[in-house]
């Protein structure tokens, strides 16, 4: 790390050293603007001065003398014109400005490029580099932290550019402006170490200074300056604390290296679980299609136990259908035989009424024959008391009718009407 602040100057040199003061500096300063030497001089004017006294002179002379002093002159004024056409052309390099002054007061700016100054009172002040971003370092010693423990150092890195080449040369000059900005940077990095703790202090490296910047910029703008770009890219604690931090980043190496340990083994342990999962799921397939091996095994022989079944089911079926068949058609016989049976008792009933009724008629016949003859008495006047009579004499004569083994006769009462 540098231990000293970068240096900004300025410098006088010639027209031809310029380039190489502004982009590679000189002695290991940084030199932003060049005060060219004038090369313009007066030689010119001796010149001019030297051709009209010749051409004076040719005129009041006149012969061969005149015409040498004639050509005299004519060559005095070419090279007075030549010398003054040489030493008037300014050439201002690209991404550099050119101050232009007249009688010394600053009147603008030259751009990149061939410019003439034919006055000799029309000057080039400065010529200042305003394209390139100029880096700065500045090493900042015993900064002090919000426990007042002092720092052994910051560095503190930014890069700046001249926007306005006549502000910065009027106003404060290269030499001033180192001055100006080691100043303004030195408090800036002091405030920002006053906001941080001794054992945070390595979190200033590659921390976020835009706030800096900003500030900074504020305090140079006046001087037509501005930053472009800053950070903080080191900062060295005091020697008990680097111990203190050696010791803590030993322990943290020692935490690393054991939590790397501990991924190996855990990574090495899930691989493990991972293989015994994948061979637990190879296992698991196998037996699945065991499994269903065995299961279409036991469909195939359930589906010929059923066919089996069904056969004998249909055999049985079909014996019971020829059994059934069988005796339907025995019982439509014994039906058939029954109903010619009953068929032929009905005819044989007939027969035996037929039968019967003639017995019946020879019954009644010969009873017809038996019967007893009928006995009329008859009586005349029809009352009650002749009725009477008769019919008590009937009750006496009747029992001997009967008695006699013949047909007892029947008392018909008839009355006169």
């Amino acid at each position: 790390m540098s231990r000293e602040f970068s240096k900004i100057k300025e410098s006088l040199a010639a027209w031809s050293d310029i380039r190489q003061l502004l982009r590679g500096g000189e002695s290991g300063q940084l030199v932003p603007v060049v005060i060219p030497k004038d090369r313009r001089g007066f030689a010119w004017v001796t010149l001019l001065f030297a051709s009209l006294y010749l051409a004076g002179t040719a005129v009041f002379a006149g012969g061969t003398f005149g015409l040498l002093a004639g050509a005299g002159a004519v060559l005095s004024l070419f090279v007075a014109v030549i010398w003054l056409w040489r030493r008037a052309i300014i050439e201002i390099e690209e991404g550099t400005t050119g101050v232009r002054s007249r009688w010394g007061a600053v009147t603008g700016t030259l751009p990149p490029g061939r410019h003439y100054l034919w006055l000799p009172w029309d000057r080039v002040d400065a010529v200042v580099d305003t394209s390139t971003e100029i880096p700065y370092s500045a090493p900042i010693v015993a900064c002090p932290t919000a426990e007042n423990v002092p720092l052994k150092s910051i560095e503190f890195f930014l890069k700046f550019r001249i926007v306005d080449p006549v502000a910065f040369v009027r106003t404060i000059g290269a030499g001033n402006f180192d001055l100006v900005l080691s100043s303004a940077v030195q408090d800036a990095i002091r405030q920002r170490s006053r906001r941080v703790n001794t054992e945070r202090a390595y979190d200033l490296r590659g921390s976020d200074v835009g706030d800096m910047q900003d500030a900074l910029n504020r305090q140079l703008g006046r001087y037509g300056v501005r930053i472009t770009g800053a950070n903080i890219p080191d900062v060295q604690l005091p020697d008990t604390y680097q111990q203190h931090l050696a010791t803590r980043e030993k322990v943290a190496k020692e935490m690393s290296a054991f939590e790397r340990e501990w991924e190996l083994t855990r990574k090495r342990r899930i691989d493990t679980l991972l293989m015994e999962i994948e061979r637990s799921k190879k296992t698991r397939d196998a037996r699945i299609v065991e499994v269903r091996a065995a299961a279409n095994t036991a469909r195939k022989d359930v589906a010929r136990m059923l066919e089996e079944h069904e056969t004998e089911a249909q055999r049985v079926r079909w014996e019971i259908e020829a059994k059934g068949r069988a005796e339907l058609t025995s019982a439509e016989n014994e039906a058939k035989a029954l109903r010619r049976l009953a068929e032929s008792y009905r005819d044989n009933r007939a027969v035996l009424q037929y039968e019967l009724a003639r017995r019946r008629l020879d019954v009644g016949a010969r009873l017809a024959e038996s019967a007893p003859r009928p006995v009329v008495v008859r009586t005349a006047g029809g009352q009650g008391d002749s009725s009477a009579l008769s019919t008590l004499l009937m009750a006496q004569i009747l029992p001997q009718l009967g008695g006699n083994g013949q047909a007892r006769p029947s008392v018909e009462h008839s009355a006169d009407r």
